[in-house]
């Protein structure tokens, strides 16, 4: 199994998992906050096209997550998985025909994948993240939370690599210029995740199978790739656990998930 995120931050994020196994190729894009020109590029880049993909996976319906979910599910008639708050919070009926609604902890299947996605806490309708697995590794993908859960913690336990939003650093964000009302979503129980939050996951899951962290949905205003990564390091000790980060411009680059 690998994945490769096509972009991750404010601007945008969709990330595309991948599995081959008996022969078969099973790729689930999750999210796609992107016009549907740009997204077509950066598949190109990944050496991909939307032909490629089995289903889509929508965690919820801000902008730079959904983008051109319509426009991708009418062209390429792919399986969109969504929760029932997200479809209630769209303003279209035009995916109906290949809507499938996803549950907290109910699993689901794309090809060679299985799919498990959970509640988080975030200013959304039913907003829900994940993870996936081939039978032998398991990736997990965390962004958009306001804080950490017992509930998320436990979904995320036998991960080997996990996406994990460090959105900001609480002293920039009060340095910023940003209107109060924004401050105060950000930073609070439905915003997103601080570094130092994103750290005290990492110091839970840190004696479990974790050997992957790619920090993600890093704020362009609000943060840096040094902050983040210097909190994720701090966090891991001398644990055995691998740091990259993915950027709004580029994402990463193919990374593969190992047991």
């Amino acid at each position: 199994m690998r994945f490769k995120s096509l972009g991750s931050g404010s601007t945008g994020n969709a990330t595309v998992v991948e599995s081959t196994a008996h022969g078969h190729t099973s790729r689930l894009l999750i999210d796609c906050g992107f016009g549907i020109r740009q997204l077509d590029q950066r598949l190109a880049l990944a050496g991909l096209c939307t032909a490629d993909l089995d289903a889509v996976f929508i965690t919820h319906e801000h902008a730079d997550h959904i983008g051109c979910v319509r426009q991708l599910a009418v062209r390429a008639q792919l399986p969109v998985w969504m929760s029932q708050g997200t479809r209630s919070a769209l303003n279209t009926t035009d995916i109906d025909p290949w809507l499938c609604l996803a549950r907290d902890g109910e699993p689901l299947g794309v090809g060679g994948l299985q799919v498990t996605p959970f509640t988080v806490p975030h200013d959304a309708r039913e907003p829900l993240q994940l993870t996936c697995t081939d039978g032998l590794a398991t990736f997990g993908v965390l962004t958009d939370l306001g804080h950490i859960t017992a509930h998320v913690t436990q979904h995320l336990q036998a991960c080997h690599t996990l996406l994990l939003e460090c959105n900001h650093d609480p002293v920039l964000v009060a340095q910023s210029a940003y209107p109060p009302f924004l401050k105060q979503r950000i930073t609070g129980r439905l915003g997103h995740l601080a570094n130092e939050e994103a750290a005290s996951l990492l110091k839970s899951l840190r004696s479990g199978p974790l050997r992957q962290v790619v920090a993600a949905h890093l704020s362009l205003q609000n943060n840096t790739p040094e902050l983040a990564r210097q909190a994720l390091v701090d966090a891991l000790g001398s644990a055995p656990c691998t740091i990259t980060l993915a950027d709004a411009a580029s994402g990463t680059g193919w990374i593969t998930v190992s047991p």
